[in-house]
């Protein structure tokens, strides 16, 4: 999952860079309302982290033209200001959740699992697909009961296609939602990591298939008969 942070503390900014980033999200940041605004109507996020208190541009400003843009990004907005105003009217710009500075870097973890989780599985804290099971609140998945070892990219490849299962994804939205900027992630990369995580899932009764130049579908494997 790929997420935006947009804070102009430089401190808060790198702590939660490196904490989100080592949980296996795609992290990008920007320091300002107006390279907020350009980052999101350009790139494909799938987590807001929003100051209210940015410089050049509010965050409140930055939300409401999101919302505008008609996006359904979850947005969770930070602000230092102990006042209920600010939060009600980020909430009715369209915010999903907030958090007043200082705030424990856990509980903003559990925060964008959860908003992941409504997201991209329907709020279920377990999501099941054949023998393969995925606890979006831990992030681990199991195969017929056994923990599966995934790498980081591998965890974040696979909740990306199952949060999409039985649909198509492609190659570009792979990278888009897996690579932050600064990234040089090519097609055969991708096939890389889509080779690896087929093999961890081929024990069970759930497949990636290829769909040549298009792209990945996870789905449930038919069973065959004797």
């Amino acid at each position: 999952m790929r997420l935006l942070i947009a804070e102009d503390d430089t401190i808060l900014s790198d702590g939660l860079l490196h904490t989100l980033r080592r949980s296996g999200y795609a992290v990008d940041s920007v320091s300002d309302g107006i390279a907020a605004d350009a980052a999101l109507a350009s790139s494909p996020f799938d987590v807001l982290i929003l100051d209210l208190g940015l410089p050049r541009m509010s965050g409140l400003e930055v939300l409401r033209r999101l919302r505008a843009r008609k996006s359904t990004l979850p947005v969770i907005i930070l602000t230092a200001r102990d006042s209920t105003e600010d939060r009600v009217k980020g909430l009715d710009l369209g915010a999903d959740d907030y958090l007043t500075k200082p705030f424990d870097l856990a509980e903003l973890e559990a925060r964008v699992r959860a908003l992941t989780r409504r997201a991209g599985h329907g709020g279920r804290a377990l999501v099941e697909l054949g023998a393969l099971t995925f606890d979006t609140v831990g992030r681990v998945a199991h195969l017929r009961g056994e923990a599966v070892d995934l790498s980081a990219r591998e965890l974040s490849l696979l909740e990306l296609l199952l949060s999409r299962s039985g649909r198509m994804v492609s190659k570009e939205q792979i990278v888009d939602h897996l690579c932050q900027w600064g990234e040089e992630v090519s097609a055969n990369a991708v096939e890389v990591y889509v080779h690896r995580l087929r093999r961890k899932l081929e024990a069970g009764d759930v497949k990636i298939t290829t769909l040549r130049g298009l792209g990945y579908c996870l789905a449930s494997a038919p069973a065959t008969g004797a």
